[in-house]
């Protein structure tokens, strides 16, 4: 049953909270958040727009990890407050119904009032897809990073056990990072070979800015063999951006999962992009 409640001040809580999960690809947009001073296309603003013609007033989301631009993302887990109760295929369908092609909502219930997008998530995990081949592609341009040197996946691999378990990031955050704290915990750091795509698959408790794509560069240069396989450790132990080597391009780059507690009962669905094949 629809409910609507007028608004009756500016102090008032909206009584009904949800979440949603929202897919995207990220290639037509300058990134997740909104900018108030200089508009440029951003997924919060799409999302916040179609929720706000559903509810028939303005709606504000909160979002699990802000993603830069050009990055995509698979389960990007958004809450939004509301003075409306909405079944959840109006949400769903209904906001769909008023976004662009490139996002979707993949489902939207309602939860607990002490359910935050952001705050309550215990970790984040991310897909970085790399398409390694002497000619470039013409399919998913925006959607792999290309190079055309020859990458060996058991360096990366072994490069990559260095960056696993708690450290201070330092040297792989973006310079302008307002983290106050560098310090990030791996829980792992995958590199696969999905057809023809190389996946570098990584999972934390909350990334740095540029984080991944720093990550990403370092192992793309090891894999390539420009530097020798402790480098990846040497960069962390420097604790020294200007150390890290080249930030690997937005393109190819997923935003995959977020973990909460269990008790907030959020729908589970296939880590992406959907078409690759590992679920795991």
């Amino acid at each position: 049953m629809q409910q609507d409640r007028p608004l009756s001040g500016a102090t008032d809580v909206a009584p009904y909270r949800y979440a949603a999960a929202v897919e995207y690809a990220g290639a037509a947009y300058h990134g997740w958040q909104k900018q108030t001073r200089d508009p440029v296309p951003s997924i919060q603003s799409e999302v916040e727009s179609a929720l706000s013609r559903i509810a028939n007033h303005p709606v504000d989301v909160v979002c699990a990890g802000r993603t830069d631009a050009g990055v995509s993302a698979c389960r990007q887990v958004i809450h939004f407050d509301t003075w409306v109760e909405r079944p959840e295929r109006a949400w769903l369908m209904g906001g769909n119904t008023h976004l662009p092609d490139d996002i979707a909502f993949l489902w939207v219930k309602p939860v607990r009032a002490d359910f935050h997008a952001r705050f309550s998530a215990l970790s984040r995990r991310y897909r970085y897809l790399i398409y390694s081949s002497a000619v470039k592609p013409a399919v998913l341009t925006k959607g792999v990073t290309w190079t055309w040197k020859t990458l060996e996946i058991e360096r990366m691999q072994q490069a990559a056990r260095a960056l696993v378990g708690e450290h201070d990031f330092t040297s792989y955050r973006a310079v302008g990072c307002q983290a106050k704290n560098p310090v990030r915990r791996v829980e792992h750091l995958q590199i696969y070979r999905e057809g023809q795509l190389l996946v570098i698959d990584i999972k934390a408790n909350a990334f740095l800015h540029h984080m991944v794509r720093n990550i990403a560069g370092v192992l793309m240069k090891i894999g390539a063999g420009e530097a020798e396989v402790d480098w990846a450790q040497q960069v962390l132990d420097a604790r020294d951006r200007r150390q890290g080597g080249v930030t690997a391009p937005p393109f190819g780059l997923y935003f995959v999962d977020v973990g909460y507690p269990p008790e907030f009962v959020l729908p589970q669905t296939a880590l992406g992009p959907y078409f690759l094949s590992s679920a795991d």
